[in-house]
């Protein structure tokens, strides 16, 4: 193994199929090369950005100033939220908030103990510096590597079509009815805690999944909010966080539930599958009355492990059923981008339900062992109509 800077001839190398190294380098963007060989000549070398920033003061121990938003080495798109907060700074009382971007002189003031702002940023690599002042001249900065990345566009539909009659349940995150249970449909087990936050969020008021999981248990969380039997058309929307790091996610799994005038159950499943890296969806193979339930794989692609972390994405699903609990599965839009699957299925079921409109959010594990994961929604809605 080796590692070299830039555009250093210099290469450091170790013995061995591993290596851990101390890299020292001045502040600003870099590209970290790490090398390996193999025997016969073979040679690889994978590139690394990153940006170094200066060290925090030894006199800041006694600084409790917390950066909610962004963290470091967040990827996100401009204008991004900086959500920060403390009440010391060098051990004296503060008195202000403040931020500047890379070497600019220009500081944004904030004469109050905490600061919520949107920073706009050009598209690559910055360090966000977040200032606060206390008494007696005290002064701070807590330095914020993070990457802006072009916002997503597309040269046609950015959205599914929702027509004028449509009716819109909103900020679904925020009911105080969710509850959360291990999916005996998975291995292992399961357990989540939930809470609304302020940071990360987008409205303001975000829900936090905290989900821990052994050999690759899946976690449902469910919120009721309707119980109209008539509605045939949904879209499903959403904002979706994925806090760093997301190896501990194998599924993000997004249904909603309808109970029919017929008393059946339609369930309107969607999942992003990273074991499979596509969109799949529920089918009910056999009758409503002797229901044989699985999911299918879509020629569409998904793998929530290739979402980037540490930023908000927007996730809308478009559906429709008929009377018979027929449901037509017809496109998926990922941070506005269309992936059409129009496919048709039979998924109803004669669960014995009384009348109900309700979704599900679940996450599953990704190893046989044990992990977690931290995912945030926002903006949580549902077209019906």
């Amino acid at each position: 193994m080796g590692y070299s800077l830039d555009n250093s001839t210099n290469t450091i190398t170790a013995s061995g199929s591993s290596m851990t190294a101390s890299v020292s380098a001045p502040q600003g963007a870099h590209v970290l090369h790490v090398k390996s060989w193999g025997n016969k000549g073979a040679s690889c070398t994978t590139n690394v950005n990153i940006s170094v920033v200066q060290a925090a003061p030894a006199s800041s121990t006694s600084t409790n100033v917390v950066v909610s938003s962004p963290t470091a080495g967040a990827s996100l798109t401009s204008p991004f939220s900086l959500v920060a907060s403390g009440t010391l700074c060098q051990g004296k009382t503060l008195t202000a908030f403040g931020y500047s971007l890379d070497s600019s002189s220009s500081t944004t003031i904030v004469n109050a103990t905490s600061v919520n702002a949107k920073v706009s940023a050009s598209t690559g690599a910055h360090t966000l510096h977040v200032k606060s002042w206390g008494t007696n001249g005290a002064s701070c900065v807590t330095d914020v590597a993070v990457s802006v990345k072009a916002p997503v566009t597309t040269s046609g539909s950015s959205g599914p079509t929702i027509p004028s009659n449509a009716v819109v349940a909103k900020a679904l995150q925020n009911l105080t009815v969710w509850t959360g249970e291990h999916d005996a449909g998975t291995p292992g087990t399961s357990t989540g805690a939930m809470q609304l936050v302020t940071s990360p969020a987008v409205s303001g008021s975000a829900r936090q999944f905290a989900t821990s999981y052994t050999n690759y248990g899946g976690e449902r969380y469910n919120v009721k909010f309707g119980n109209n039997q008539t509605y045939t058309n949904f879209v499903y929307d959403t904002r979706i966080y994925i806090a760093s790091p997301s190896t501990g996610i194998a599924n993000i799994e997004m249904d909603l539930n309808q109970v029919m005038s017929n008393g059946q159950t339609v369930i309107f499943g969607f999942q992003c599958d990273g074991w499979s890296n596509t969109w799949d969806y529920t089918v009910n193979s056999g009758s409503p009355t002797s229901p044989v339930a699985h999911w299918l794989h879509s020629t569409q692609t998904c793998n929530p492990q290739k979402w980037a972390t540490n930023t908000w994405h927007h996730v809308q699903m478009q559906y429709s059923r008929d009377s018979s609990g027929n449901v037509t599965y017809q496109s998926v839009w990922l941070d506005g981008t269309q992936q059409d699957l129009n496919v048709t299925v039979l998924s109803a079921f004669a669960l014995g339900w009384g009348p109900s409109l309700n979704a599900n959010f679940q996450i599953d594990g990704y190893t046989s062992t044990s992990g977690s994961s931290k995912v945030y929604l926002d903006n949580f809605m549902l077209y019906s109509w």
